[in-house]
C-alpha cells in the first residue's frame, strides 16, 4: 500500500507544534510495516533550506497553476534509513523563504499553492498514492483540487483521501473573491467552498474527503457539537458517517527516562528516589528553595485562553497559598505571560515563570515535577499528558478530548486510572483536583504503584497505527 502525508510541516525538519510531531512519528511507525511504502511531502521552508545538516537533493522543477497564473515548483528530495520512507519538499522561494511557517497576509495562497504542488508533484516523484492524507486545512485542498482537476488523468483515478482535523479552531477561511483570484475552481464548485460567509478550506476538505478522522475518539464527538465546533458543527453532524477518532501516540524512544540524556539522572518506572534527584537539581538550576516535600506542579503550555490558563489566573492566589512550587514553560498572550512573571516576583519562593521554549528545559520538568497540571478548555489530544506520564509525573487534566481518552481518574481505593480529572470548565472544580492530587502523593505507597503503572501505559504508536492501517485498508 502506498500512502502519501501531506503536511505543513514535520519533525525533525520543521515543528512548531503537535501536527509536526504526528507528522514524523506516525508516518515513522508505518514504515515498520514491510507492506507500506510511505512518503512524507511538506513545503521547503527557509529553515530546512538554509539547515547544512540536511542531505537534501533535487528532483524536478515544474509549474503549477494558481488560477490564471503558474508558478515555479521546484521538487527535492531527503532519504531515510528506511527504504520505505521518503520526505519531499515543494520549493517556492517566493512563498516559502521566510523566517516562519505561518502567520502571514498570504497563507491562504500560500497553502492553496502547496495543496495544487502536492498533486502535480506525484508525476515527477513517480509515486501514485493509494490513500493521501492530508492534516488541517493547510493541505485541505488536497482533496477539492484531486476530484476538481485530477479525477480524469487515470493515474489518479483510484487515489482516495483522508483528512485529519488536528485543530478545528484554524479552518482556513477567506474572502470570497479568493475563489476566482486564487483556487480558479470551476463555478459549480463555489457552494462546495463556501460556508458561513465565506470561503472554507476545512469544511470543503469535510465534504469532499473519502474519510474525516480527529486525533481522539471523544474529540471526534465533541466536534459534532457548537461548543467545540467553531461553526462547523452542522456539517460535521451531516457527514458524521465519515468520522473516526485516532488518538495520538508519542516516540517513547525519544521520551524515555531511563535514557535521556537531558535529564539530570536517569530513572526506572517507580523509582520515586531517582525522581526525587531531579526535582531537587531543577529547584536548584531554577533558584526554587530545594525541598523534598514541596510538591511541584509542572506546566508546559502555549498560553492562551483555551488551554484553561484563565482558570489559574483566577485563582491564583490560591494556588499560591498551597504547600506548593509551580513551575511554568511556554509563550502566548501577554496577559498571561505577565501573569506568570508578577506571580514569580510576588513568590519567588513558589513559581518559576520561564516564558520561553527549551526542550531541555521541558524535559527536565516532566521528570522533576511531582503533578502536571493540564486545565484546557478543548484539547484534540494533547501530547503533555502523555510525556508526563511516561515520566512518572501524575497528570490534573479536565475531562475534555484525548485527555479524557488517556487519563481515566485515580480510584484511591482499587488504584485504577491514571490522574485527577475535573468535568466543568470551572477554576474552583480544578483547584480542587489539585488539593486532591497533592494530598494523594502524600501516601508514598500509593504513589509509587501509580507512578509505575503511568510510567508503563503504552502511550506508543503501536496501537494508533493498527488502526490507521485498517482507516487505509477500508478506504
Amino acid at each position: 500500500m502506498k500512502i502519501l502525508f501531506a503536511s505543513s510541516e514535520a519533525a525533525p525538519y520543521l515543528k512548531t507544534g503537535g501536527l509536526g510531531d504526528v507528522a514524523y512519528a506516525l508516518p515513522n511507525e508505518l514504515a515498520n510495516n514491510k507492506d507500506v511504502e510511505i512518503a512524507v511531502i511538506i513545503p521547503y521552508y527557509k529553515k530546512i533550506k538554509e539547515n547544512p545538516d540536511w542531505d537534501i537533493e533535487f528532483i524536478a522543477s515544474f509549474a503549477v497553476p494558481v488560477s490564471w497564473r503558474l508558478q515555479h515548483c521546484g521538487i527535492f528530495k531527503a532519504t531515510t534509513k528506511k527504504s520505505n520512507l521518503t520526505y519531499y519538499f515543494v520549493d517556492n522561494e517566493y512563498y516559502f523563504l521566510r523566517d516562519s511557517a505561518y502567520g502571514y497576509y498570504d497563507d491562504g495562497e500560500r497553502f492553496s499553492y502547496f495543496s495544487r504542488a502536492v498533486l502535480e508533484a506525484l508525476a515527477y516523484i513517480d509515486f501514485y498514492p493509494d490513500v493521501i492524507h492530508c492534516n488541517d486545512w493547510q493541505t485541505a485542498l488536497v482533496p477539492v483540487f484531486l476530484r476538481a482537476f485530477y479525477g480524469y488523468r487515470e493515474e489518479y483515478k483510484g487515489i482516495k483521501t483522508l483528512f485529519t482535523i488536528h485543530n478545528i479552531e484554524y479552518q482556513g477561511k477567506m474572502p470570497f473573491d479568493f475563489f476566482g483570484d486564487v483556487l480558479g475552481l470551476p463555478d459549480d464548485w463555489m457552494g462546495t467552498m463556501t460556508y458561513d460567509d465565506c470561503i472554507n478550506f476545512m469544511k470543503a476538505a469535510i465534504v469532499v474527503s473519502d474519510k474525516v478522522s480527529t486525533v481522539s475518539k471523544t474529540y471526534s464527538f465533541e466536534i459534532r457539537h457548537a461548543y467545540f465546533a467553531h461553526g462547523l458543527e452542522n456539517i460535521l453532524q451531516q457527514y458524521s458517517y465519515k468520522l473516526a477518532g485516532i488518538v495520538n501516540g508519542i516516540d517513547t524512544d525519544l521520551y524515555n527516562p531511563q535514557t535521556d540524556s537531558s535529564l539530570f539522572k536517569n530513572f526506572k518506572p517507580g523509582d520515586l528516589n531517582g525522581k526525587l534527584k531531579n526535582k531537587l537539581a531543577l529547584q536548584e538550576k531554577l533558584g526554587l528553595p530545594q525541598s523534598a516535600d514541596t510538591v511541584m506542579i509542572g506546566m508546559i503550555t502555549r498560553l492562551v485562553a483555551h488551554k484553561g490558563i484563565d482558570l489559574v489566573e483566577y485563582v491564583a492566589g490560591d494556588l499560591m497559598n498551597l504547600p506548593i512550587q509551580l513551575v511554568v514553560i511556554g509563550t502566548g498572550d501577554e496577559r498571561f505571560e505577565n501573569l506568570f512573571r508578577r506571580l514569580a516576583w510576588e513568590h519567588p519562593d513558589k513559581m518559576s515563570a520561564n516564558i520561553l521554549f527549551d526542550p531541555v528545559l521541558a524535559n527536565q520538568l516532566y521528570a522533576g515535577a511531582d503533578l502536571f497540571l493540564m486545565p484546557s478548555q478543548c484539547e484534540p489530544c494533547g501530547l503533555s499528558q502523555l510525556i508526563s506520564m511516561r515520566y512518572g509525573t501524575i497528570p490534573i487534566v479536565r475531562e475534555t478530548g484525548g485527555l479524557f481518552d488517556t487519563v481515566p481518574a485515580i480510584n484511591p481505593e482499587t488504584m485504577e486510572g491514571r490522574g485527577f480529572t475535573f468535568k466543568l470548565f470551572n477554576a474552583h472544580d480544578m483547584l480542587h483536583s489539585v488539593n486532591n492530587a497533592i494530598e494523594f502523593i502524600k501516601d508514598t505507597e500509593k504513589r509509587k504503584t501509580i507512578m509505575k503503572n503511568i510510567m508503563t501505559y503504552d502511550s506508543s504508536w503501536k496501537e494508533p497505527v493498527k488502526e490507521y492501517l485498517n482507516l487505509y485498508n477500508n478506504l
